[in-house]
């Protein structure tokens, strides 16, 4: 394999997890962040994210020679071949995405750039960005490229060096070659494309991922109407090749730092181009009703003598969207959060990668060191994030603290007979509840 000299612009999941992993590869890679506190700590190994694997890749690329960190781009591109564009892109007005990153960034490297270079937008962006980058940077001789990636947060660096696939846009098929060829000693299957195709493609796997989301979720609604099992039902049409088990599991709703704004942003190019997606706004909407419904459940079993859940203390056990992340961004959890907040209620949580919360969220809960310290006095337990180690908690002594017996369990993580014989009245999502016996 050829070593190429690379550049990636930002610094968070996705763009620490590319400069590390292409340094893995044999590249000699900078990585760039306007944070230059982050930057320091980068050159010393220390990773501020929770991200398996990610501070020994990075440690492994600065021991190497092949990993440097630094905080002004410009010096580093000028002897480039690929330029990254690994750079956020939240939920903007009206659900668009916001590219004022990328823009900020293209037209600060446009004269730096060298002849033959290749820009790659990593960031997942609408279709469109890659022409609208390249009239930006207004340099012929430089070519923008497409390239989302695939990541999951708490399986980034696996992904990145073990993905399902590798795709590519771009309007010059030498071009996407050659950034196809970084990840030579990758199997895995290419896909080249132009940049519309490839950009599409990313907001087209979120969206359907979300969308199988919020199918499981109406489908535990159904089952609990019916008496059904959803575990079962799940295991019974996951092993249909069509269709596949993975994300059918029901919960609190989908969230994290890519569905609902890639969802969003989807949506608007659809209002945009005049095309009629009903599929994609009811599964935006089915997500809101669905997290409206579980609210509803807790505020049926736990509202006070008036009638409301005002002053009703509740006890939560994870905050993070996921397990094995500490990452906040549109979690699911916090969504259930703030409605319950709404209605009144005192929320104590705790979460096994927090040991503060942000202080915009400040008004919103507090935030405990202990799982038996956040359902201390608590009308119920409300399990909201999937970490292993809320399944072996003392249950016993969760019943203990509890003011009353219920657990909502909205993850389907917890044995419902290990918590019965402690005393405790469990609920899941699609499945039978303790509650009704």
């Amino acid at each position: 394999m050829t070593s190429r000299r690379v550049v990636v612009i930002g610094t968070g999941y996705v763009g620490l997890t590319t400069g590390a992993c292409l340094a893995s590869l044999g590249h000699r890679v900078v990585c760039a962040d306007t944070d230059p506190g982050k930057v320091e700590r980068l050159r010393r190994a220390e990773v501020d994210i929770l991200e398996p694997s990610l501070p020994e890749a990075v440690r492994a690329g600065l021991d190497r020679g092949l990993l440097e960190f630094v905080g002004d781009p410009r010096d580093a591109v000028a002897t480039a071949d690929a330029v990254f564009l690994c750079l956020p892109t939240p939920m903007g007005v009206g659900g668009a995405a916001d590219l004022a990153a990328v823009e900020a960034v293209a037209d600060g490297i446009r004269d730096r750039l060298p002849d033959g270079c290749v820009v790659v937008n990593k960031s997942t962006v609408p279709v469109g960005t890659a022409e609208r980058v390249a009239a930006l940077l207004d340099r012929p001789d430089v070519t923008v490229v497409s390239n989302p990636e695939f990541l999951r947060e708490g399986h980034a660096v696996h992904d990145f060096l073990h993905p399902d696939r590798i795709v590519v846009g771009a309007a010059e098929p030498d071009a996407a070659r050659r950034v196809a060829d970084l990840y030579a000693g990758v199997d895995a299957p290419r896909v080249l494309t132009d940049t519309a195709g490839a950009e599409l493609t990313k907001y087209a796997a979120n969206f359907f991922l979300a969308m199988k989301l919020s199918f499981a979720n109406n489908l535990a609604t159904l089952c609990e109407r019916l008496g059904a099992d959803i575990d079962d039902v799940v295991a019974g049409i996951g092993h249909d090749p069509r269709i596949g088990g993975a994300f059918l599991a029901p919960g609190p709703g989908w969230g994290g730092s890519c569905l609902p704004k890639d969802t969003h942003a989807l949506l608007r190019v659809c209002e945009e181009s005049g095309v009629e997606f009903p599929l994609l706004r009811a599964t935006i909407e089915t997500n809101v009703e669905h997290q409206r419904r579980l609210v509803e459940r807790i505020a049926a079993r736990c509202a006070g003598a008036d009638g409301s859940l005002r002053g009703v203390r509740l006890g939560l056990l994870g905050l993070t969207f996921k397990a094995g992340t500490s990452d906040l961004r549109d979690s699911p959890a916090l969504a259930i959060a703030r409605r319950l907040r709404a209605l009144g209620a005192e929320l104590r949580a705790f979460d096994p990668a927090l040991s503060e919360l942000r202080p915009d969220l400040s008004d919103l809960l507090t935030v405990v060191d202990t799982p038996l310290a956040a359902v201390e006095g608590a009308r119920a337990c409300v399990v909201l994030t999937e970490w292993p180690d809320f399944r072996d908690l003392d249950w016993e002594a969760v019943a203990d603290r509890l003011a009353t017996p219920f657990v909502h369990d909205f993850r389907n993580l917890l044995d419902p007979e290990r918590l019965d014989r402690a005393g405790l009245l469990w609920e899941g999502v699609g499945r039978s509840p303790a509650m009704a016996r």
